[in-house]
């Protein structure tokens, strides 16, 4: 194992930030529960708001509208279901409307039966089939319960963003409630939840530098909401039961206001994610990095290096001290083809390695990429030269 590291996988999990530690220990330290009504409670409650605040400041939302979850998988959860509150009524979602790119958390239709999954194709780029969703909203009975639409905002292993704006308009003129996939986007993009962005939003604490363990829904009203897919003592105004993981929340909300600021640093990230598609071109001229046709995440390069298998390369990486991904974090150990490639319509042959970088991400990182690529260039390149010799 090589002694200096670079760590190129941010969309699996970006780096804890100090500022993040700093308030989790701090957090630690204030021992009561958040619903006490005595003065230690009632400093807890305080961190938790000021999280809140934060959190909703990143995506300009109401902050009585972010409703804290132990991550980004319970929040899809809550939310793909098809019974809903309005008041004491009840609302039926009748049908869950996904595209086939999105991360599995949506891609499962969470409490949706399968049945009342409808899978919408993404294009080469993996960009939502919006004249395909149109005409399958178009379609829906509204007799039976409401459309609920449920997309990634950016996906997850080609960094590819989605109209949302566009989404929306579809949704909305068919009466159907959006759900968007915000986890790889926030902090990356700016999201603007007052200006009909969503109806609801999916955020994850630990993708922007925050804590594992935590992450929010945010509302852009609270007219309506889902039923709890965990009752409790109350939490949460009734969505969210059990306690809060004060520690955690804390970390979030410091995460989320760095990464508000950080905002500001998207274009030095653009240039260092263009550097390595840069390298992968000249070390290995018939790369295929996908998703270029379409707008991406300055972060992300999803690649494949053909002859070379994407878990070997992975591999080799690894040991020459570079950590990236062989498709999506969520799928480890299960050795396969990238779902995502498939439904852009390349087949289940392919598999691909994902460079992920942020703010921190420095010149020595992207050097000990290109020192690592070169060797497997080289290696490769070597038996290819052997088989041919074979051959002849």
């Amino acid at each position: 194992m090589a002694a200096k590291r670079a760590y190129l996988d941010y969309n699996a999990s970006a780096p804890l930030l100090a500022a993040a530690r700093e308030a989790m220990v701090a957090a630690l330290d204030v021992t009561a529960n958040p619903s006490s009504v005595h003065a230690e409670g009632r400093a807890a409650r305080r961190l938790i708001e000021t999280a809140r605040r934060e959190i909703a400041a990143l995506v300009n939302a109401k902050p009585e509208h972010v409703v804290f979850t132990s991550g980004a998988t319970e929040a899809a959860s809550t939310l793909l279901s098809p019974d809903w509150q309005m008041g004491r009524g009840s609302v039926r979602m009748s049908r869950l409307y996904v595209s086939e790119a999105d991360h599995p958390c949506l891609l499962n239709g969470g409490r949706f039966p399968a049945a009342q999954v409808t899978r919408i194709g993404v294009d080469a780029n993996g960009i939502a089939d919006l004249a395909a969703l149109a005409t399958a909203l178009g379609g829906h009975d509204k007799a039976e319960g409401l459309p609920l639409v449920a997309i990634h905002a950016a996906n997850n292993e080609t960094g590819v963003l989605q109209p949302i704006g566009r989404v929306a308009e579809i949704v909305k003129a068919a009466g159907g409630i959006l759900v968007v996939d915000a986890v790889q986007a926030a902090g990356r993009v700016s999201i603007d939840l007052s200006a009909g962005y969503a109806d609801y939003l999916i955020l994850s604490s630990h993708k922007i530098g925050g804590p594992k363990g935590v992450g929010a829904i945010v509302a852009a009203a609270d007219l309506m909401m889902p039923k709890p897919l965990i009752n409790g003592g109350g939490q949460e105004k009734g969505h969210r039961g059990g306690t809060e993981n004060l520690a955690a929340i804390a970390g979030f909300g410091v995460a989320a206001r760095e990464a508000l600021a950080g905002l500001l640093a998207v274009e030095a990230v653009r240039h260092r994610r263009d550097d390595v598609e840069a390298m992968l071109k000249m070390l290995v001229p018939e790369v295929e990095i996908f998703g270029t046709g379409a707008p991406r995440l300055a972060n992300t390069t999803f690649f494949a290096i053909p002859g070379i298998k994407a878990e070997t390369a992975q591999i080799a990486f690894d040991l020459a001290g570079v950590a990236l991904s062989a498709g999506s974090a969520c799928s480890s150990g299960k050795v396969g083809p990238s779902h995502v490639l498939k439904a852009m319509g390349y087949g289940d042959s392919l598999g691909a390695l994902r460079v992920s970088i942020g703010p921190a991400t420095g010149a020595e990182d992207i050097e000990l990429f290109r020192t690592a690529l070169a060797g497997i260039a080289a290696r490769q390149a070597a038996r290819e030269k052997a088989d041919r010799e074979e051959a002849a």
